[in-house]
């Protein structure tokens, strides 16, 4: 695998650095090495050389003052002045000068002569006798406006040859004074200096550039290796390893190095090998998993979440739950804002529409995740789908209504029996005494019928008490015109219209008498929510292999969150309704192996849709 080209261009560029790093060190080292030498051996040469013109002046002097103690002697004094200037001239002296013993300037050549070139008091002179005369010597290096001189001081001793002229109690009789210009030494070492400094400038420039090429050669390229395969390793491929030959420390390194990243591959082997473990786990359960930090930011989900939501893995991390809509929450107390704040586990029910654009009822638990310091630092959601609990437990509880209501019509209709029979005995005693009277015989036959209708209710709540439910071939068009019948008082008292329209409707497999309850059922219920002057219209016909009723009114309408409850035993928006109608309409309709849908806009109206298969004419 080769080196990105951004590392590559990094990796020169760090290369370059540590290499002029490290050269720019050595070179400092050297250089600072080198100018001390330098500065040592100059100030040392400088010391021998100083002390060697010491040494010659001496000599020199000694010469020059025998030479002229003997001119002094013959006392030519015209000689003694021409011959202090021979010396200074061969001598390549400054100055030479000769004092008396008080210090008087008897002879002297040079620049630095004067009146009071040699006053006790003068600069010069004040240079040696400052200090003691124990610490003076003979020699002193002095600083002029002129520039340095190396002064040497040589005492005229007082002899016997002296004594026709000086009073032999005197020990001296005068001083010689030579001078040498100090610059010219200076001159000399500042050019060996410079010559010095050059040649370890060039010996530093060589030392550093191989320096440099030992280093960028067994250090840096090697090194590069290691910072070439970190790379590797953190961009994913985990087998790369740095070669290890050699047994120096960066061999040893190596070695060390690798160990780490054996050991770090297999603890990245491990760890991935258990997450998938655990995302195939987590992604196995049915409930929804997802885990979120304090802002609500999706961390992690499974893909059971992932299908409530309808969003892709990849666009979950970081998404916001906010953002994913009604299809993932439609909760209006949030759990994970309850959580946020008390920071205490927080269970909600949910209705969440599906995908599918049906409704699913979920359980929503969101629980807290602490870190050590107690603080909040995510909330795990998990999301269980309860429609077939909730479904269950209203069939249950459907199950115990109708197990009352069995109880209940069982005695209803055993005690309403006997008083139903005997108003019956009397309306048949009546139509026969009414046979000529044609308004008492038709309400005569009227009242028969409601209660031979009502006698069929009790036998069939008899029936159902019993598990005896009464099966047959029921003509629909019978039925509806029968039921129209029935009806048409209700209506005019409404004043309500009543539309039936056929198209050969055929037969259904059920009971009559429920088939005629439904019917009433659905009738009466779209004449009560009429207004003066509505109109109700009832349509019959087949739709494929089924049967298909629709009653259709113009009345107030239903209201979204009734239309899910109207069938609910006992369940009636309608002052004094017993919430009955609907609920045993809807039991028969699923008796028969069909379905009952409602549709509804407040003030508007509704419409009541009941498919029953249809008997084929073979089966009537």
């Amino acid at each position: 695998m080769s080196v990105p080209a951004p590392y590559a261009t990094i990796d020169a560029k760090l290369k370059l650095s540590m290499t002029f790093g490290l050269a720019a060190g050595v070179t400092a080292s050297v250089v600072l090495s080198c100018a001390a030498a330098a500065y040592a051996y100059s100030r040392h040469h400088f010391q021998s050389l100083l002390d060697s013109a010491r040494s010659s002046a001496l000599a020199q002097g000694e010469l020059i003052r025998v030479a002229l103690e003997h001119q002094m002697i013959e006392n030519d004094r015209t000689l003694i002045a021409r011959m202090i200037e021979s010396f200074r001239a061969q001598a390549r002296l400054e100055q030479i000068a000769v004092l008396d013993r008080n210090g008087v300037e008897r002879f002297s050549s040079g620049a630095h002569s004067g009146p009071n070139a040699f006053h006790l008091d003068s600069p010069t002179c004040q240079a040696c006798h400052r200090y003691p005369p124990a610490e003076r010597g003979n020699s002193r290096v002095i600083e002029t406006a002129g520039g340095s001189i190396l002064r040497t001081v040589i005492p005229i001793r007082n002899r016997d040859a002296c004594y026709r002229c000086h009073d032999p109690a005197h020990k001296i009789n005068g001083i010689l004074i030579l001078d040498y210009n100090a610059g010219e030494m200076h001159a000399a070492i500042t050019h060996d200096l410079r010559w010095m400094v050059a040649g370890a400038g060039a010996l530093a420039l060589l030392l550093v550039g191989g320096v440099g090429l030992v280093i960028r050669v067994s250090v840096l390229r090697r090194l590069q290796r290691f910072e070439t395969t970190a790379r590797l390793i953190s961009a994913g491929d985990l087998d790369r390893r740095v070669p290890a030959d050699g047994s120096d420390t960066i061999s040893w390194l190596a070695r060390e190095f690798n160990t780490m990243a054996d050991s770090m591959s297999a603890l990245v082997a491990a760890v991935r090998n258990e997450r998938e473990r655990l995302e195939m786990v987590i992604n196995s359960i049915d409930d929804g998993i997802v885990v979120l930090d304090p802002q609500r930011n999706i961390i992690a989900a499974n893909d059971a979440f992932l299908r409530r939501a309808g969003a892709s893995r990849a666009a979950i991390p970081g998404c916001n739950c906010r953002q994913l809509g009604e299809a993932a929450c439609a909760v209006a107390d949030c759990p994970a804002l309850a959580c946020l704040a008390n920071g205490d586990r927080q269970v909600r029910l949910c209705e969440r529409p599906t995908l599918e654009g049906g409704v699913a009822w979920e359980e929503v638990h969101a629980s807290p995740i602490l870190d050590s310091a107690g603080h909040l630092t995510h909330i795990v959601e998990v999301w269980r789908d309860i429609s077939d609990r909730r479904a269950a437990e209203a069939r249950l509880a459907e199950s115990h209504r109708l197990a009352y209501l069995g109880v209940l019509a069982s005695g209803f209709s055993h005690e309403l029996n006997t008083p139903l029979a005997t108003v019956l005995m009397c309306l048949e005693g009546i139509l026969r005494d009414s046979a000529g009277n044609a308004p008492v015989h038709d309400t005569a036959a009227i009242a028969r019928d409601q209660i031979l209708r009502c006698r069929g209710v009790t036998q069939h709540f008899l029936r159902l008490s019993r598990g005896m439910p009464a099966e047959g071939a029921v003509d629909v068009a019978a039925a509806l015109a029968s039921v129209r019948r029935l009806i048409d008082p209700t209506a005019r008292e409404h004043s309500v219209s009543v539309d039936l329209a056929m198209t050969n409707p055929g037969h259904i497999r059920g009971d009559e008498t429920e088939f005629h309850n439904a019917l009433i059922n659905l009738m009466l219920n779209g004449i009560q929510a009429c207004k003066p002057g509505g109109r109700v219209s009832v349509e019959a016909g087949t739709a494929g292999d089924s049967l298909r009723i629709r009653v259709v009114d113009d009345g107030c309408g239903i209201a979204p969150e009734h239309v899910q409850r109207i069938f609910e035993p006992f369940y009636s928006k309608r002052p004094g309704g017993a919430g009955l109608g609907l609920f045993l309409t809807l039991n028969f309709v699923r008796r028969c192996g069909g379905e009952i849908r409602v549709e509804s806009v407040p003030g508007h109206g509704a419409t009541f849709e009941i498919l029953i298969p249809a008997l084929v004419p073979e089966a009537v």
